[in-house]
Order: structure tokens, then C-alpha cells, then sequence
């Protein structure tokens, strides 16, 4: 079967370097080509020293150069619109694993597809077991009242709250169809002590060295409490999701937001 031709959008970031060995190792998809926007137009080596890849400073730029049946991007919100607004005239599907996308930039995509007949997988996190603890906040959550998120990330994470702890309070609100009791103090001697809120949902976002993704939803009602909670230890394990996106995207139509889909927890 011939591999799936995948550029890399983000390619000098730590995300886009495991991706780009994920991808050299990979039965069902292969790179052909690297954007990363602090480098000079030339070429890569494959981490695994299997060949070079054109590289390029800007993703228009790529693919006059190579053309890829797929783009995945790790960069950021406006980089991820960008490789949008590139790739979708051109007929190449996307895969945006870039998070904080608001909902308006999510429609853009989703209208860019549309109008190009590409597909997109958006997906505010691509480890398995991440996708099945947002799954499985969505169906506890009318059992419980309350609900705090905490989430803790690296000290150079540039969103807070992660994409990953919006998508488990988006989860928990439908899956009690409205909001969570959420009381408040009388006196709040330091503000935001509370943290943010969505629907009712305390999010909790925590920054530091020695960390790299972790998630954890407390639930609770009278006389109980129930914890679900997952832990990123590597990079790695954000590929097999990412590949399984790869896979999906080419032989799919319009937008796809989450891998719940993929995964067949729909």
C-alpha cells in the first residue's frame, strides 16, 4: 500500500520533531516536506537518517516545492488558520493539533473545507487516553453537581486553560445538559482563587518546570467524590492518534473536531 504523504507544519518545535521521527518510522504514511518559519529554504534530514525533505519558511512556499496529501500542523491557533487558508485552495487536507482555536477560527476551517471539498481533523489533544478521559467525563457527569478541571503543563505552554481542559468542560456541561452548581466564597481575600469557570465547571491551570500534560476531573455530590485523571509522560504518545487522524483525514469529508469520531466513541 503506498504511504500517505504528509508535510509537517511546525517542524522545528518539540511536537513537530516527534512527528517528523514518528513519520520516518511510519508503515502507512511518510514526510515529504517541513515548514518551519525561523530557517531558510533548504532541505532536512529525517531523524532517523533515512533521507532529507524540502524545507521551507512558509508553508506556500513547501508546496510549490512537494506536494503532500496531508498537512499536520503543531504550531499555534493563527498558525493553524493559516495553514488553512494555504493548504485548503491547494486540495490538501489538514490535521491541526495546535490548541486554543476559538470557535470562529473552528468555522473558518470548517467553511475553507466546504469550499474546497478538503478535510480537517481538529483535535485539542491526540493521546488515546486523553480523548477517553474527555469520553468519559461526558458520561458521568449527570451524576454529579459539581466539577473542578485541573490541569498542569510546562512552564512554556502558551495557553491557559490547555485545549484539552476546555474540551472536559465542554464534555461534563453536555453531558449534564446544563451547568454545575458552582458556589462561591463569601470572602475572596485573593481573586480568582476559584479559578476560571465554564458552564458551572472550576478550571484550575498550573504552570511549572518538570511537568509536561496532565488532566484531572473531580466530581462531586453529597457524601462522594469521583476522580479521572491522566497523565502525559512522553510526546510519543500523542503519534499513534496523530496517525490515526492522517489516516482518517484522506478518506474523509469536511471538518472533524475530536478523535471521538476516529475512535468510534460516537
Amino acid at each position: 500500500m503506498e504511504r500517505i504523504k504528509v508535510a509537517v507544519h511546525g517542524a522545528s518545535g518539540k511536537m513537530g520533531r516527534e512527528l517528523l521521527a514518528a513519520l520516518s518510522k511510519s508503515p502507512v504514511a511518510e514526510p515529504v516536506g517541513a515548514v518551519a518559519r525561523s530557517t531558510t529554504d533548504g532541505s532536512l534530514s529525517l531523524p532517523d537518517g533515512s533521507g532529507v525533505i524540502p524545507l521551507a519558511s512558509d508553508l506556500a512556499t513547501l508546496l510549490t516545492r512537494c506536494r503532500p496529501q496531508v498537512v499536520v500542523d503543531f504550531t499555534s491557533a493563527q498558525g493553524a488558520l493559516a495553514a488553512a487558508r494555504v493548504a485548503g485552495p491547494q486540495g490538501v487536507h489538514l490535521v491541526v493539533g495546535s490548541t486554543g482555536l476559538e470557535e470562529a477560527q473552528i468555522r473558518e476551517i470548517e467553511e475553507l473545507c466546504g469550499r474546497h471539498r478538503v478535510a480537517a481533523v481538529v483535535a485539542p489533544n491526540f493521546a488515546l487516553g486523553a480523548v477517553l478521559l474527555i469520553h468519559l467525563s461526558r458520561q458521568v457527569a449527570r451524576f454529579f453537581p459539581y466539577a473542578d478541571v485541573v490541569e498542569m503543563h510546562h512552564e512554556a505552554k502558551k495557553d491557559a486553560p490547555s485545549g484539552t481542559a476546555l474540551a472536559i468542560a465542554r464534555a461534563l456541561a453536555q453531558g449534564r445538559e446544563g451547568p454545575f452548581l458552582h458556589p462561591m466564597p463569601e470572602k475572596e481575600p485573593i481573586k480568582g482563587t476559584r479559578g476560571g469557570e465554564y458552564q458551572g465547571v472550576s478550571i484550575h491551570s498550573a504552570r511549572m518546570p518538570g511537568r509536561l500534560a496532565h488532566h484531572e476531573v473531580v466530581l462531586g455530590a453529597e457524601g462522594q467524590t469521583l476522580t479521572l485523571r491522566h497523565d502525559t509522560i512522553s510526546r510519543e504518545c500523542y503519534m499513534p492518534g496523530v496517525m490515526a487522524a492522517v489516516q482518517y483525514v484522506v478518506q474523509s469529508k469536511g471538518l472533524t473536531v475530536g478523535l471521538e469520531r476516529i475512535l468510534d466513541l460516537e
